[in-house]
């Protein structure tokens, strides 16, 4: 594949070599190398012939939980964006990571442009197949963009001032809101009350 950008140690990057062959017609036989099947060919392969090296592909209507039995047995999982304006595939990465467990390589694939790439990666891709006519060098300054996530994320599930909050509370010498407060002194000509005793 052209055009990917990947998230590799927390730096993106634009590849310049992707073995992966995203597949949306098979036909037999096979090519060789790294593929990426649809989901119903994915598992009609490893029925007959088990690689443990293909990738799957999954379109907006397929069932994420139908995956969890094989979940082991797949490097890559691409989630298709048939339109961009289409965001099934931000909740299908968010349930593969948060719900699923799922730590492999999960890229979008399909209608994917440089203002989608900062909220797929909140929701857990690490690699972004742009689209064939779009620049994936401008792209790729979409994710730089973001330094700072105020949500919730696959990424960074507390949001930023829950962050802020306990950074405080353990930094040293830095006071909690939730520190003990000193005790109120008796207000001015107050008289003390004599102890009992």
């Amino acid at each position: 594949m052209r055009n990917v950008i990947a998230l590799r140690n927390g730096e993106a990057q634009l590849l310049a070599e992707d073995g992966w062959q995203l597949l949306r017609d098979v036909e037999q036989p096979l090519p060789d190398g790294l593929l990426i099947l649809p989901f119903t060919d994915w598992l009609e392969r490893e029925a007959r012939q088990p690689t443990g090296r293909d990738g799957l592909w999954l379109g907006p209507d397929d069932e994420i939980e139908a995956l969890e039995p094989w979940l082991a047995q797949v490097p890559l999982i691409a989630i298709d964006f048939p339109s961009f304006r289409d965001g099934r595939g931000y909740s299908q990465a968010y349930l593969l990571r948060s719900r699923l467990g799922w730590h492999g390589e999960l890229r979008a694939v399909g209608d994917v442009l440089r203002d989608q790439l900062s909220h797929m990666r909140q929701c857990g891709f690490d690699s972004f197949a742009v689209r064939e006519d779009k620049c994936a060098e401008d792209a790729l300054k979409g994710l730089a963009g973001m330094s700072v996530l105020y949500g919730r994320s696959v990424i960074e599930p507390r949001p930023l001032f829950r962050r802020r909050c306990s950074g405080a509370a353990r930094t040293p010498g830095a006071e909690s809101s939730t520190a003990r407060r000193p005790s109120r002194s008796p207000q001015a000509g107050s008289v003390p009350r004599p102890s009992s005793g």
